[in-house]
């Protein structure tokens, strides 16, 4: 897994971070980005070192949405332009949201359209101050993608989503977090330090019950009481027959710290 010019990928320990780079047009969503960012998410989700990824963007934006002057060179193109780049992203999206590394998102500014299902999926987003949400899809007479219209109605409750995604409402960043969408505000400086450290101390803990945890929180909102219940059996059976499960007992019982099977034991936030 290698940088590209419209996708920076940084290793910093068992953490991956993925920057989204096109910031001359608000690093947003064209056919190649999308297809590349698929590309990362595969690999981070295929290779064992990484255990957390943290993605960003870079410049004064987190993501834009769609490129619209590629919507707009597409002409008469422009409905199979965008079920090739909803093709990718889409798959982008689920991949991210499904492996068993938790994944960090930091909203270094906006995030509209495409960008706020991005900003949206993560397990922790954190919001520089002066960042801002909005779907902002009906005001060019199209509708949401990304994820938008799955995660906001179960993070903030259907009115809000029917407020954000119709009326195409500007939320910022306190408020995102004050609706849930949002973990944390933290000043502009501190965001990229603060990201890392959020992501190295998840990389520090056991990735397949962080994994597990996962699927567990989203199937939660598909099944009933009794089912969610086996499932929860089954995944915590599953966890305690793990190397990382048993040491994490026996570090409790022990009174000290678990040491699972990571990289990150020896990695210290700003050491590449």
């Amino acid at each position: 897994m290698t940088s590209t010019s419209l996708l920076l990928v940084e290793r910093f320990g068992p953490v991956a971070r993925l920057t989204l780079n096109r910031p001359a047009q608000g690093n947003a969503m064209d056919a190649p980005l999308a297809r590349t960012l698929l590309a990362a998410a595969i690999a981070c989700d295929a290779d064992a070192s990484i255990r957390c990824v943290l993605l960003t963007g870079s410049g004064k934006l987190f993501c834009a949405g769609g490129d619209i002057g590629a919507f707009q060179q597409a002409g008469t193109a422009l409905p199979a332009l965008v079920m090739d780049i909803t093709a990718s992203l889409h798959a982008a999206v689920a991949r991210l949201a499904r492996m068993d590394k938790p994944l960090v998102t930091a909203l270094n500014g906006a995030a509209a359209g495409a960008g706020l299902g991005l900003a949206l999926m993560g397990d922790v987003v954190l919001a520089a101050r002066s960042a801002h949400l909005t779907a902002a899809y009906t005001a060019i007479g199209l509708s949401p993608d990304a994820g938008a219209s799955w995660w906001l109605p179960r993070l903030a409750g259907l009115r809000q989503a029917q407020d954000m995604i119709l009326t195409n409402r500007r939320v910022r960043a306190e408020e995102a977090r004050e609706l849930g969408l949002v973990t944390r505000v933290v000043d502009d400086a501190d965001l990229a330090q603060e990201a890392m450290a959020v992501a190295t101390r998840l990389a520090s803990y056991a990735t397949q019950a962080l994994g597990r945890s996962r699927r567990l929180l989203l199937q939660s909102f598909d099944t009933g009481l009794e089912a969610h219940l086996q499932a929860e059996a089954r995944e915590i059976a599953a966890a305690a027959t793990t190397p990382d499960g048993r040491e994490g007992v026996r570090a409790f019982v022990e009174r000290r710290a678990a040491l699972f099977d990571t990289l990150s034991t020896a990695f210290t936030p700003g050491q590449a």
